[in-house]
């Protein structure tokens, strides 16, 4: 009880700057995403200042979301999925194709795009596991494999006329105004933070990532852990695809491209704040949020379209850093 009592007094007595310094870990993007907010909106009040521009923002940005959580999961156990944003592309065209050429239900189409998303993950884990090499190269080198089959499979055409009960049930249906793929999105994030917090499953990839031969010797199986966090990485790619055609109505050969950038840049935004020093998924969503705010306030001041590739490379680069900079800072505690 005295030492208890003790700790507890000197916390209180001499603790003020090591909590305002966590504070600040946790909740500076928050306060940066409203500082970011108040510019903007004094500075173009009329047109940022709308609840019309927030529901698109949210709505519009759900695919990114969803990828970016899909990055996530393979962070936390140490390995990179950069293929994602491909699996992404291939499934909406396979929903597409499947969908408008075949005049397949749609929602088969979907089951069969989310599959060979699976079955890219699936592909991934056995070479990087099996194989032993490293998840960058063999996850680039599949991604550029899908990418040959979406042009292949597409004739390097955009495919529209996707069924419109999945355009409806992904955009044109709101609640509050916000299109449902910003809560389909919501209801991802929160899966995986209930995964990653309150699930046997969740500490094991935590473990693995922090060290994947102290896993081992535990007695994870560290292999199966990374094999299905890939898995789950690619899934939720074909998921995010299937909202992209659902969000546009068509499939376009190329447009994970855009995605692969920002995805990257956010998840390592996010693993700054909320639970400084690990990459998860709240975090991750809100930095998402935090950079699309800043492109749409300096499209709408008029700054030219090159402005997004600087704005989310610059992003990437500090995001790591202070990604590197937190993590140490974490394991000196």
């Amino acid at each position: 009880m005295t030492t208890d009592t003790t700790t507890s007094e000197g916390r209180a007595a001499g603790g003020w700057d090591w909590n305002w310094i966590d504070f600040a870990e946790r909740f500076g993007l928050v306060i940066a995403w409203a500082a970011l907010i108040a510019v903007f909106g004094a500075i173009a009040p009329n047109t940022f200042l709308t609840w019309p521009n927030f529901s698109t923002i949210f709505g519009s940005q759900a695919v990114l979301v969803v990828v970016t959580l899909g990055i996530i999961i393979p962070l936390t156990a140490g390995d990179f999925d950069v293929s994602i944003a491909n699996v992404m592309t291939l499934s909406s065209m396979i929903a597409g194709v499947l969908n408008v050429q075949y005049q397949v239900p749609i929602g088969w189409a979907i089951l069969a795009a989310i599959g060979a998303g699976v079955l890219v993950g699936f592909v991934n884990g056995f070479f990087i596991t099996v194989f032993r090499i490293h998840s960058l190269i063999v996850t680039l080198g599949t991604g550029t494999f899908v990418h040959g089959v979406t042009l292949w499979i597409s004739d390097s055409m955009t495919i529209s006329g996707i069924s419109m009960n999945l355009v409806k049930y992904v955009m044109i249906e709101r609640l509050f105004g916000i299109p449902l793929a910003f809560y389909y999105a919501v209801a991802v994030c929160a899966a995986i933070y209930y995964v990653f917090e309150f699930t046997a499953v969740g500490r094991r990839i935590l473990f693995v990532g922090r060290g994947r031969e102290v896993a081992r010797l535990s007695g994870i199986r560290v292999n199966r852990v990374r094999w299905g966090c890939l898995m789950a990485s690619s899934f939720l790619g074909a998921t995010a695809g299937v909202m992209y055609a659902g969000t546009t109505g068509a499939a376009d050969p190329v447009s994970g491209l855009s995605y692969m950038l920002p995805a990257f840049a956010a998840a390592f935004l996010g693993a700054t704040s909320v639970i400084p020093g690990r990459f998860n998924p709240l975090g991750a969503m809100l930095a998402v949020y935090f950079l699309v705010t800043g492109i749409t306030g300096l499209t709408m001041l008029g700054i030219s379209t090159f402005v997004h590739e600087l704005f989310y490379g610059g992003a990437l680069v500090i995001a790591v850093t202070l990604s590197q900079l937190v993590s140490g800072r974490q394991e000196r505690f």
